[in-house]
Protein backbone atom coordinates (compact mmCIF):
# COMPACT_ATOMS: atom_id res chain seq x y z
CA UNK A 1 0.00 0.00 0.00
CA UNK A 2 2.01 3.01 -0.88
CA UNK A 3 0.72 6.88 -0.60
CA UNK A 4 -1.45 6.89 -3.47
CA UNK A 5 -3.79 4.17 -2.73
CA UNK A 6 -3.80 4.83 0.74
CA UNK A 7 -5.16 8.31 -0.16
CA UNK A 8 -7.55 6.60 -3.19
CA UNK A 9 -8.67 4.28 -0.29
CA UNK A 10 -9.36 6.28 2.09
CA UNK A 11 -10.66 8.98 0.83
CA UNK A 12 -13.83 7.12 -0.90
CA UNK A 13 -16.67 8.07 1.34
CA UNK A 14 -17.84 4.79 0.61
CA UNK A 15 -15.05 2.64 1.63
CA UNK A 16 -15.13 4.83 4.81
CA UNK A 17 -18.49 4.14 5.54
CA UNK A 18 -18.13 0.55 5.63
CA UNK A 19 -15.30 0.76 7.57
CA UNK A 20 -17.05 2.86 10.11
CA UNK A 21 -20.32 0.34 10.05
CA UNK A 22 -17.93 -3.03 11.00
CA UNK A 23 -15.94 -1.14 13.25
CA UNK A 24 -18.32 0.06 15.42
CA UNK A 25 -20.10 -2.84 15.88
CA UNK A 26 -16.93 -5.16 16.07
CA UNK A 27 -18.12 -7.60 19.13
CA UNK A 28 -16.82 -7.49 22.52
CA UNK A 29 -14.77 -3.79 21.44
CA UNK A 30 -15.64 -2.18 24.69
CA UNK A 31 -14.69 -4.87 26.27
CA UNK A 32 -11.32 -4.03 24.73
CA UNK A 33 -11.61 -0.57 25.27
CA UNK A 34 -12.33 -0.32 28.66
CA UNK A 35 -9.20 -2.51 29.36
CA UNK A 36 -7.07 0.30 27.74
CA UNK A 37 -8.86 2.91 29.68
CA UNK A 38 -8.17 1.62 32.91
CA UNK A 39 -4.57 1.13 31.77
CA UNK A 40 -4.61 4.82 30.75
CA UNK A 41 -5.89 6.26 33.93
CA UNK A 42 -3.61 3.96 36.12
CA UNK A 43 -1.28 5.00 34.39
CA UNK A 44 -1.71 8.56 35.39
CA UNK A 45 -2.44 8.02 38.85
CA UNK A 46 0.96 5.65 39.14
CA UNK A 47 3.45 7.86 37.71
CA UNK A 48 2.95 12.01 36.71
CA UNK A 49 -0.55 12.56 35.15
CA UNK A 50 -1.34 11.96 31.45
CA UNK A 51 -1.49 15.05 29.67
CA UNK A 52 -0.01 14.59 26.33
CA UNK A 53 -1.36 11.55 23.94
CA UNK A 54 -1.54 10.56 20.42
CA UNK A 55 -3.78 8.25 18.78
CA UNK A 56 -2.67 6.96 15.74
CA UNK A 57 -5.34 5.80 13.11
CA UNK A 58 -8.06 8.24 14.92
CA UNK A 59 -11.12 7.53 12.33
CA UNK A 60 -13.75 9.42 13.82
CA UNK A 61 -12.23 9.73 16.87
CA UNK A 62 -13.47 7.79 18.90
CA UNK A 63 -11.07 6.24 20.87
CA UNK A 64 -10.48 9.97 21.90
CA UNK A 65 -14.30 10.36 22.78
CA UNK A 66 -13.48 7.38 25.26
CA UNK A 67 -10.18 9.17 26.76
CA UNK A 68 -11.83 12.56 27.07
CA UNK A 69 -14.94 11.27 29.07
CA UNK A 70 -12.15 9.38 31.41
CA UNK A 71 -9.40 12.08 31.60
CA UNK A 72 -11.01 15.36 31.65
CA UNK A 73 -8.15 16.83 32.62
CA UNK A 74 -5.71 15.79 29.24
CA UNK A 75 -4.04 18.66 28.25
CA UNK A 76 -4.34 17.66 23.89
CA UNK A 77 -4.88 14.48 22.30
CA UNK A 78 -3.57 14.36 18.56
CA UNK A 79 -4.78 12.04 16.29
CA UNK A 80 -3.53 10.73 13.53
CA UNK A 81 -5.29 9.61 10.07
CA UNK A 82 -4.99 9.71 6.52
CA UNK A 83 -9.06 9.70 5.12
CA UNK A 84 -10.41 13.38 5.04
CA UNK A 85 -13.72 12.24 5.75
CA UNK A 86 -12.05 10.79 9.01
CA UNK A 87 -10.51 13.88 9.73
CA UNK A 88 -13.87 15.86 9.09
CA UNK A 89 -15.69 13.80 11.48
CA UNK A 90 -13.08 14.31 14.06
CA UNK A 91 -13.20 18.46 13.63
CA UNK A 92 -16.94 18.31 13.67
CA UNK A 93 -17.35 15.97 16.75
CA UNK A 94 -14.51 18.08 18.60
CA UNK A 95 -15.66 21.57 17.49
CA UNK A 96 -15.39 23.38 20.45
CA UNK A 97 -12.81 21.40 22.35
CA UNK A 98 -9.24 23.09 21.25
CA UNK A 99 -7.72 20.47 23.73
CA UNK A 100 -7.83 17.79 20.57
CA UNK A 101 -5.81 18.55 16.97
CA UNK A 102 -6.23 15.89 14.30
CA UNK A 103 -3.78 15.61 11.71
CA UNK A 104 -3.85 14.17 8.25
CA UNK A 105 -1.16 11.91 7.98
CA UNK A 106 -0.12 8.34 6.17
CA UNK A 107 1.05 5.62 8.13
CA UNK A 108 3.17 4.10 5.47
CA UNK A 109 5.41 7.18 6.15
CA UNK A 110 7.60 7.96 9.68
CA UNK A 111 5.37 9.53 12.17
CA UNK A 112 5.82 13.44 11.62
CA UNK A 113 7.46 15.68 14.41
CA UNK A 114 4.83 16.37 17.07
CA UNK A 115 6.96 16.50 20.27
CA UNK A 116 6.66 13.71 22.76
CA UNK A 117 3.68 12.32 24.62
CA UNK A 118 2.31 10.27 27.56
CA UNK A 119 0.55 8.13 26.32
CA UNK A 120 0.21 6.55 22.38
CA UNK A 121 -2.83 4.23 21.39
CA UNK A 122 -4.00 2.54 18.53
CA UNK A 123 -7.48 0.71 17.89
CA UNK A 124 -7.55 -1.29 14.65
CA UNK A 125 -5.37 0.57 12.74
CA UNK A 126 -1.58 -0.96 12.58
CA UNK A 127 -2.69 -4.35 10.87
CA UNK A 128 -3.45 -2.44 7.50
CA UNK A 129 0.52 -1.90 7.64
CA UNK A 130 3.41 -4.35 5.93
CA UNK A 131 5.05 -6.01 8.78
CA UNK A 132 8.43 -4.26 8.20
CA UNK A 133 6.57 -0.88 8.80
CA UNK A 134 4.54 -2.54 11.86
CA UNK A 135 8.23 -2.85 13.34
CA UNK A 136 9.92 0.36 12.40
CA UNK A 137 6.58 2.28 13.26
CA UNK A 138 6.44 0.71 16.93
CA UNK A 139 9.92 2.06 17.00
CA UNK A 140 9.29 5.52 16.41
CA UNK A 141 6.57 4.85 19.24
CA UNK A 142 9.37 4.28 21.74
CA UNK A 143 10.79 6.96 20.58
CA UNK A 144 8.53 9.65 21.06
CA UNK A 145 7.07 7.91 24.73
CA UNK A 146 8.41 10.59 28.00
CA UNK A 147 9.85 8.29 30.47
CA UNK A 148 7.11 6.28 32.10
CA UNK A 149 4.97 6.47 29.08
CA UNK A 150 2.59 3.76 28.24
CA UNK A 151 2.13 2.21 24.36
CA UNK A 152 -1.66 0.68 23.93
CA UNK A 153 -2.47 -0.83 20.67
CA UNK A 154 -6.23 -2.46 20.16
CA UNK A 155 -5.07 -4.55 17.02
CA UNK A 156 -6.45 -7.13 14.93
CA UNK A 157 -4.34 -9.91 14.91
CA UNK A 158 -3.26 -13.12 13.37
CA UNK A 159 -4.78 -16.73 14.19
CA UNK A 160 -2.53 -19.49 15.51
CA UNK A 161 -4.75 -21.96 13.21
CA UNK A 162 -7.22 -22.08 10.14
CA UNK A 163 -9.75 -23.42 12.35
CA UNK A 164 -9.18 -20.45 14.92
CA UNK A 165 -9.86 -17.91 12.38
CA UNK A 166 -12.34 -19.64 10.61
CA UNK A 167 -14.05 -19.24 14.17
CA UNK A 168 -13.49 -15.73 13.97
CA UNK A 169 -15.09 -14.62 11.14
CA UNK A 170 -17.91 -17.04 12.36
CA UNK A 171 -18.24 -14.86 15.12
CA UNK A 172 -18.14 -11.61 13.04
CA UNK A 173 -20.76 -12.73 10.56
CA UNK A 174 -18.67 -12.86 7.73
CA UNK A 175 -16.63 -15.17 5.77
CA UNK A 176 -13.10 -15.60 4.23
CA UNK A 177 -14.35 -13.96 1.09
CA UNK A 178 -15.20 -10.85 2.26
CA UNK A 179 -12.54 -10.20 4.69
CA UNK A 180 -11.12 -6.95 4.34
CA UNK A 181 -8.18 -7.35 1.47
CA UNK A 182 -6.28 -4.68 3.07
CA UNK A 183 -5.63 -6.44 6.39
CA UNK A 184 -1.69 -7.66 6.85
CA UNK A 185 -2.43 -9.85 9.93
CA UNK A 186 0.75 -10.58 12.54
CA UNK A 187 0.61 -13.07 15.27
CA UNK A 188 0.23 -11.46 18.97
CA UNK A 189 3.71 -13.47 19.92
CA UNK A 190 5.51 -11.79 17.06
CA UNK A 191 4.50 -8.22 18.19
CA UNK A 192 4.59 -8.48 21.92
CA UNK A 193 8.54 -9.55 21.39
CA UNK A 194 9.30 -6.90 18.69
CA UNK A 195 8.07 -4.57 21.67
CA UNK A 196 10.25 -6.45 24.28
CA UNK A 197 13.09 -5.58 21.57
CA UNK A 198 12.56 -2.01 21.59
CA UNK A 199 12.84 -1.50 24.85
CA UNK A 200 9.24 -1.49 26.06
CA UNK A 201 8.97 -3.50 29.66
CA UNK A 202 6.04 -4.60 31.65
CA UNK A 203 4.70 -5.92 27.47
CA UNK A 204 1.89 -7.98 27.49
CA UNK A 205 -1.23 -8.63 26.01
CA UNK A 206 -3.59 -7.18 28.20
CA UNK A 207 -7.12 -8.38 26.69
CA UNK A 208 -8.31 -10.43 23.80
CA UNK A 209 -10.66 -12.19 22.38
CA UNK A 210 -10.10 -14.27 19.29
CA UNK A 211 -8.06 -11.89 17.22
CA UNK A 212 -8.29 -9.03 18.84
CA UNK A 213 -6.05 -8.10 21.70
CA UNK A 214 -4.46 -5.56 23.36
CA UNK A 215 -0.88 -4.93 22.99
CA UNK A 216 0.97 -2.95 25.69
CA UNK A 217 4.16 -1.83 27.05
CA UNK A 218 6.13 0.80 29.35
CA UNK A 219 8.67 2.75 28.55
CA UNK A 220 11.35 3.16 31.48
Amino acid sequence: MNLSLSKKEWSDSQHVLNYLNSANSIPHRKEGEAVLLDLILSSSKSTTAVKRILDIGTGDGRLIRLIKDHLPYIEEVVGLDISPFMIKAVERNFLNDSSVKVVEHDLENPLPDLGYFDAIVSSFAIHHLKHERKYSLYEEIYDVLYPGGIFCNLEHVSSPSVFQHTRFLKAMSTSSKKEDKTNRLLSMEKQLQWLRDLGFVEVDCYWKWLELALLVGYKL
